[in-house]
């Protein structure tokens, strides 16, 4: 019900055939190209806030352009961007757009490498300036640099005093423009030390140069540069010599597919996207392990090398229950699970009463889950059947086999988003009263008084949309108890690895918790763990433990969903409200392959994590709990 700002997106795409083999083929040197669009429009749901393409044109002489860049704000920038594209593209005729020798000579955008990224900012920081790819220009080719990436880096600080220190000196703050910097300072030393080769070898003047872009190793740049990464991150980047990569974190956090023929190869955030715009079968599609880089060297070799060893895996489950696209074979399996896993829990809502109980969902990120939650009542109504047919103890009679199989699971679409909330309307009561109006209801689709209504959403955060529109407009319908249901466990902690959940005040579980630590007097407990995190600030991270997870240990988690119902329920709200949520075991048992769950948890993979959870609630406590107390 409520949108989570998440992870940006990435599509990488290296030719390796001519451009005049696509244009004999397919008709257009523009393949690789029209490719980038298809890749980046299937994944534009990671992408709401802007998009970039880059380009790298290998085979340019000196003094022609052979990198090129387009980005643009909003969430029309993939079509403007391609628009833009196109448009260089207008004062050539229909001749010479099909002559690939002569695009490739003389035309933007007519290369072998391309990059496109998709951005959804994390961390507050907007415009242009902020929207990849990246470039780093220098007058050696194999000094250049377009880097572009999904990730946030927990240790941006660090980085930053690591260049620093060597006498770099950064415009912008930033993780990506300060990764940009620093992997650019790798690739001039692996560069300067491929030179000092050439010249011991008596080599002089181009031979120098031919010299360092036959040997240049991208792989060696990222051995030297990503160690000091922490976060969860995918890095994609290509040189202006024609070395192309693509790097994973080591925890697996953030995702990454890729395949190759003996055409292209590819590189994306999300496997059927890959499928859907190459025609591909899913078992095609490779995915790049934690730790991993795909590269592509300048006269087309590619390596596929273990970069940094894998550590503590824990693929995002964020991903599985929300981000990635539902069409994915495994995460439409995994979504349909954790409906399934939730059964029991709603079966005690509603006092087991199916007769009297319409099942429903929002928002439509939602309804995977949805079917699998009707699956799971549905084996479970069948068996109830089975029983009672049992019971009779006689062959049944025609009435009382009516009656046993004429029970039947109820679902309605109850709810349909009507409008959408501009962004223009700042002041806060408009926004409230047009927030109520987001969802239109179903009239009739429950019977009033008698019906309970149950509707599942894959995320219930913040609390917001819940008490400011979903809980009253359900209220319309009069249904005698209202039960929503949340795919997912309780987000209780920040996200520092890509989602837009940074503030330990956003969430309502932890508002419910502090809350309720008052209500019963243990009011002391957060001075205490307040205490406890600036001590562990003193400390190295590595030796730093969550402090913040003591604010929860009281209390169960139906003490918090109950104080979270009494915190949402808007005032003339008088229906019986209850919220269920998934548990950690049954999310581990719907996605066994996906246990990144610190924002559940409080589990975080990495000593970054671990760092700024208790930086969170020191920011907490002295920003808003002790003014408020």
């Amino acid at each position: 019900m409520e949108q989570l700002k998440h992870e940006c997106g990435i599509a990488m795409l290296r030719l390796l055939k001519p451009l005049e083999y696509y244009q004999a083929k397919y008709g257009t040197w523009m393949y690789g190209l029209n490719k980038l669009y298809l890749l980046m429009e299937k994944q534009h749901n990671r992408g709401q806030e802007g998009a970039g393409l880059a380009c790298l044109k290998m085979e340019a002489s000196p003094g022609e352009e052979y990198m090129f860049r387009e980005r643009a704000l909003g969430t029309g920038a993939i079509t403007e961007i391609f628009s833009t594209v196109q448009s260089r593209f207008r004062n050539w005729d229909i001749h010479q757009l099909s002559d690939a020798v002569y695009a490739k000579r003389q035309l933007p955008f007519a290369g072998e490498i391309y990059m496109g990224h998709l951005r959804y900012s994390t961390t507050g920081k907007s415009g242009l300036s902020y929207v990849h790819p990246f470039m780093r220009r220098n007058n050696w080719r194999a000094k250049n640099l377009a880097l572009c990436g999904n990730f946030n880096l927990t240790n941006v600080d660090e980085v930053f005093d690591d260049i620093t220190a060597k006498g770099q000196h950064p415009r912008i703050y930033s993780d990506t423009y300060i990764m940009l910097e620093q992997v650019g300072h790798r690739l001039d030393r692996e560069s300067e030390r491929l030179y000092a080769e050439a010249v011991a070898q008596g080599r002089t003047d181009m031979d120098i140069t031919q010299y360092i872009e036959e040997h240049i190793d991208v792989n060696n740049v990222l051995r030297t540069a990503a160690p000091l990464w922490d976060g969860g991150y995918v890095v994609c980047g290509f040189t202006g010599s024609g070395e192309m990569f693509t790097m994973r974190d080591p925890w697996g956090i953030r995702p990454a597919f890729w395949y190759q023929d003996d055409e292209v190869l590819v590189v994306a955030s999300e496997r059927p996207v890959i499928q859907t715009v190459f025609g591909l079968e899913t078992d095609q599609i490779r995915e790049l392990m934690p730790g991993q880089a795909i590269s592509v060297r300048k006269n087309g070799e590619m390596r596929l090398e273990q970069i940094i060893d894998p550590r503590n895996v824990c693929p995002c489950s964020f991903e599985r229950i929300y981000f990635s696209r539902g069409s994915d074979r495994d995460i439409y399996k995994e979504r349909k699970a954790l409906g399934r896993q939730l059964r029991d829990k709603i079966l005690k809502a509603v006092d087991e009463d199916l007769q009297h109980t319409v099942f429903s969902f929002i928002p439509n990120t939602a309804e995977v889950a949805f079917y699998g939650m009707l699956e799971a009542f549905k084996a479970y109504l069948n068996q109830t059947k089975i029983e009672q047919i049992e019971a009779l103890g006689h062959i049944p009679t025609h009435d009382e086999l009516e009656h046993i199989l004429n029970q039947y699971i109820r679902s309605e679409k109850v709810a349909v988003k009507d409008i959408k909330l501009r962004t223009f309307i700042t002041e806060g009561n408009s926004r409230k009263d047009l927030a109520a109006h987001v969802y239109d209801v179903t009239y009739g689709s429950v019977t009033a008084f008698e019906d309970n209504l149950v509707v599942i959403d894959d995320s219930i955060v913040r609390g917001t949309t819940l008490k400011e529109s979903i809980i009253r407009i359900l209220d319309r319908l009069h249904p005698k108890k209202i039960v929503l249901v949340s795919s997912s466990p309780q987000v209780r902690y920040p996200d520092y690895y890509g989602i837009d959940m940074s503030n330990m005040n956003e969430f309502i579980a932890f508002r419910a918790a502090i809350e309720l630590l008052k209500d019963r007097g243990q009011s002391g407990l957060i001075d205490c763990v307040y205490e406890k995190c600036r001590l562990q600030m003193t400390l190295p991270k590595k030796y730093m433990t969550n402090c913040v997870k003591e604010i929860y240990a009281p209390f169960s988690d139906d003490d918090i969903s109950m104080k979270m119902v009494e915190m949402l329920r808007p005032a003339g709200v008088t229906t019986p409200v209850e919220i269920v949520y998934q548990s950690l075991d049954g999310l581990h048992k719907a996605c066994p392959f996906h246990r990144g769950d610190w924002y559940f948890s409080g589990d975080y993979p990495t000593p970054g994590g671990v760092k700024l959870v208790n930086k969170a609630f020191i920011n907490y406590y002295e920003s808003i709990y002790r003014k408020n107390n």
